[in-house]
């Protein structure tokens, strides 16, 4: 009784395996779930943020506390002079110190981290669109061995079908032993053309598996992939030219900061505490003092200027390379959506040709009852069926990786 109930529970079990099915939005979402690279580049971005609070920390007044003991020992008139060393001496003092800059500085320091935080976030949306390419181009390379894998097993069971039927009509002597063995080498070898196509799909899917990064080694259904051409946005909100718009940005706020630079920076401190060098009364060197230093820069040699031909220099190159690139990005654009008409041709074409040969093949199934078709052309049907079957599984697998390489472009 207890093997009876197992086994049924061991059905149970596979049979819900076999019939779970995931999703192309499942395998994506896994992927950027353990992507290390995502996770650096959002650790990236709260580290930017806290850059921003140490900056503006570290305009507020900073507070030490210092305390220092000095002790030049004179040994029977041998020693460092007193008059230079005070012999001994003790501090403890608590200072205070704080720079002063002005509030466009403060904007402009703010703002080049902040253009370095932005620069990260559109690397990691750049980086999870890259991902998910990748992801959904394996997706769709797997989901075609399985389509291969199902349309023959449909190939296989039709043969299996017909065979049992040929056998006794051959027995009969309506078909000749000849007959019945090029019908069974068709049948074996698609056969092992079913066990060729599930070993490739149970490899698609496990290099499916390997590229989101989750170790599995269960082979299930994967479900149809629903992907449209996406609309292709602006180039100024495209992820692949925010880069260019945030250069620029960089380049004008680092002039900003070499004016900066140039101007005087003015610097206040203070201290309190206790000082002595135990000559006199110890007990009253408790005191205090403040003062204030300004520094502003004469003359550099002319780097200023020549930190402005560099920074022209870099505009110059950022401009040649957003040039260079949108020509690119157009043109692949273009070539895509090409592609993806005549391949949408090429399908139509493929079905049409597919309805001819499925009503060959009813046609000549059913007359293969009555012994009125010849076995080489059942074989030729089926063979012309299979390829123009494989043909549109290709076809539809080359739209599909060419919509997949559009929306990659279109984000």
């Amino acid at each position: 009784m207890k093997l009876f109930f197992s086994l049924i529970l061991f059905t149970f079990i596979y049979t819900a395996t076999r019939a779970q099915t995931y999703t192309l939005d499942h395998y994506i979402e896994l992927a950027q779930n353990n992507s290390p690279l995502l996770k650096d580049l959002k650790n990236q971005v709260a580290a930017s943020r806290i850059d921003s609070l140490r900056l503006r920390a570290g305009l507020k007044p900073q507070v030490n506390l210092n305390s220092g003991g000095y002790y030049a020992p004179v040994i029977s008139g041998y020693g460092y002079s007193g008059a230079i060393t005070n012999v001994q001496t003790f501090n403890a003092l608590l200072g205070v110190n704080k720079q002063f800059i002005g509030k466009q500085h403060l904007s402009s320091q703010l703002a080049a981290i902040d253009l370095q935080r932005d620069s990260i976030i559109n690397s990691g949306a750049v980086s999870a669109q890259d991902l998910k390419k990748t992801v959904t181009g394996q997706y769709i390379t797997a989901y075609g061995s399985l389509q291969q894998v199902n349309f023959n097993r449909d190939i296989v069971k039709l043969l299996t079908q017909e065979e049992g039927l040929l056998k006794n009509l051959t027995r009969t002597n309506v078909y000749k032993q000849s007959e019945y063995l090029a019908f069974l080498v068709t049948l074996k070898q698609q056969q092992l053309q079913l066990t060729q196509a599930q070993l490739q799909y149970k490899n698609d899917y496990a290099t499916l598996n390997y590229v989101v990064g989750v170790v599995d080694t269960v082979t299930v259904d994967l479900g149809e992939p629903t992907i449209e051409p996406t609309i292709r946005p602006d180039a100024a909100n495209s992820i692949f030219f925010r880069q260019f718009k945030a250069d620029s940005l960089r380049l004008v706020n680092t002039r900003s900061l070499i004016d900066y630079s140039y101007r005087p920076k003015i610097n206040v401190f203070a201290d309190g505490g206790y000082n002595t060098d135990f000559t006199g009364q110890a007990y009253k060197n408790f005191g205090t003092s403040f003062g204030f230093s300004i520094s502003m820069p004469i003359y550099d040699g002319g780097q200023r200027n020549l930190q402005y031909k560099r920074l022209k220099l870099q505009e110059e190159t950022r401009l040649n390379y957003k040039s260079f690139f949108n020509s690119q990005y157009l043109q692949q654009i273009a070539l895509l959506n090409q592609q993806i008409n005549e391949n949408n041709n090429l399908i139509n074409q493929i079905k049409e040709q597919i309805k001819y040969a499925e009503s060959l093949i009813k046609v000549d199934t059913k007359l293969l009852q009555t012994g009125d078709v010849k076995i080489a052309d059942l074989i030729l049907a089926v063979n012309s069926y299979y390829s123009i079957t494989n043909l549109l599984t290709q076809t539809t697998v080359a739209k599909l990786q060419l919509i997949n390489q559009l929306n990659y472009w279109n984000k």
